[in-house]
């Protein structure tokens, strides 16, 4: 999903999202329904601190800016992963693999995210597939990433 999209959805939902040059501290801010993205990074970067955001917007509660306290880190991952969920499909890494794609570097331009945002998404896929899954008459691998078609009988 593209940040325009994101932008679109976040607006459904009630949520206000506004980009400031001057943030300093952190890529993205959610207070109330007002999400506060940095504007100095680009566009893939925008796309995963905003799905990330609206996750928290969506979906937590309360200032979890103090990510030693247990519950807030918990609150944290929540947001993470309703973020992978939006950004990123099983699907999609089909899709990348049958458009060619060959690499991470490649793969994360392909899903208009972050390499640092795939990994997560990996690390996602893995918690809840184990080291792989089938998909139709593939196989995806997390650990490494890879795709193979499966042989007949397996």
């Amino acid at each position: 999903m593209a940040y325009d999209a994101l932008l679109e959805e976040a607006e459904k939902y009630g949520a206000e999202v506004l980009e400031n040059s001057r943030m300093r501290k952190f890529s993205g801010l959610c207070v109330g329904n007002v999400i506060v993205i940095n504007k100095n990074l680009n566009q893939n970067e925008k796309t995963c601190v905003l799905a990330e955001e609206l996750g928290h917007y969506l979906v937590t509660v309360g200032n979890i800016l103090d990510q030693t306290k247990t519950e807030n880190r918990k609150q944290e991952f929540i947001a993470r992963r309703w973020a992978v969920r939006k950004l990123i499909r099983l699907e999609d890494l089909f899709k990348a693999y049958k458009a060619g794609v060959r690499d991470k570097a490649e793969l994360a331009e392909f899903l208009n995210v972050t390499e640092q945002f795939l990994d997560m998404a990996i690390e996602h896929f893995k918690n809840i597939y184990g080291l792989y899954c089938r998909f139709g008459n593939y196989i995806i691998g997390f650990d490494p990433l890879m795709i193979y078609k499966r042989i007949e009988g397996e």
